[in-house]
């Protein structure tokens, strides 16, 4: 069970049903987001999570075939894309799951499991899987950093650093934008829920190996703009460029995404 604060009363273990009925409807919101509820066993390719994220070999093989498919020989360049696009895949399901319905769900790395796919977001299904309602959202920012980001991706980012030397920084900044990331997919989505996604990424990044990784700017309400102070060296790419949150992006063309941004809004 996740912990919480000392003294305050501990989330309430939720049914089956209840969190079967929310992980679909977080998947319905597309995209990274989807995680099948479903036997693992019957069905060739399903490994279990432990693998991506831990087996060296494994990881080797996911930054080669990003390579090919990036068309770059840098392998320092393909293992920072993958970590992006793994921690967008880990942050989604159980932050849509978080805000929008107040449950905490464990990915548990040894109950969850992958298939390789050729591109697009990376198939998770997950045989059994617990979850725990909290009502108040003031606690939802710890659980939730210590399933994503001490659950999954400090073991991640160990053995891609075995792998391929890789600043620290580099991939916590990569942790933090995916982070980003993934609350503007959740206010687009649901409007409603914009604002409350921006505080727990506000906390969220002030927590951990997160902290320092970046500015978070709400130019409008519910709208936020990250700039992160590390590059995920996307512009190494043949058809690479700076990406919207880059720490090497002209001062001048920063504020006028900002200033786009609050005339949207109406401010």
């Amino acid at each position: 069970m996740p912990s919480v604060r000392p003294g305050a009363p501990g989330p309430s273990p939720a049914s089956p049903a209840t969190v079967a009925a929310v992980v679909a409807d977080v998947s319905a919101t597309g995209g990274y987001f989807g995680l099948d509820l479903g036997p693992v066993l019957r069905e060739p390719g399903w490994r279990p999570l432990t693998d991506l994220v831990a087996d060296p070999g494994t990881v080797e093989a996911q930054v080669a075939d990003m390579a090919g498919r990036l068309g770059t020989g840098e392998t320092r360049v393909a293992a920072s894309i993958l970590f992006q696009g793994l921690a967008a895949r880990f942050w989604s399901p159980p932050l849509g799951a978080a805000i929008a319905h107040g449950l905490l769900v464990d990915l548990d790395p040894r109950q969850v499991h992958w298939r390789p796919v050729a591109g697009g977001p990376l198939p998770l299904r997950a045989a059994h899987l617990e979850g725990w309602e909290v009502r108040d959202p003031a606690r939802i920012a710890g659980p939730l950093y210590r399933t994503v980001v001490t659950g999954l991706l400090e073991p991640l980012a160990g053995t891609v650093r075995r792998i391929v030397p890789t600043a620290p920084g580099l991939l916590w900044g990569n942790a933090a934008s995916a982070l980003v990331g993934t609350l503007l997919e959740l206010g687009r989505h649901h409007p409603r829920l914009a604002a409350e996604a921006v505080a727990v990424g506000r906390e969220l990044l002030d927590t951990g190996l997160l902290r320092g990784t970046g500015e978070l700017a709400e130019p409008a309400p519910g709208r936020p703009l990250f700039t992160r102070r590390s590059c995920c060296l996307f512009y190494r790419l043949p058809d690479g460029g700076m990406c919207g949150d880059c720490v090497l992006a002209d001062p001048g063309v920063r504020r006028e995404r900002w200033a786009r941004a609050a005339r949207k809004s109406g401010r």
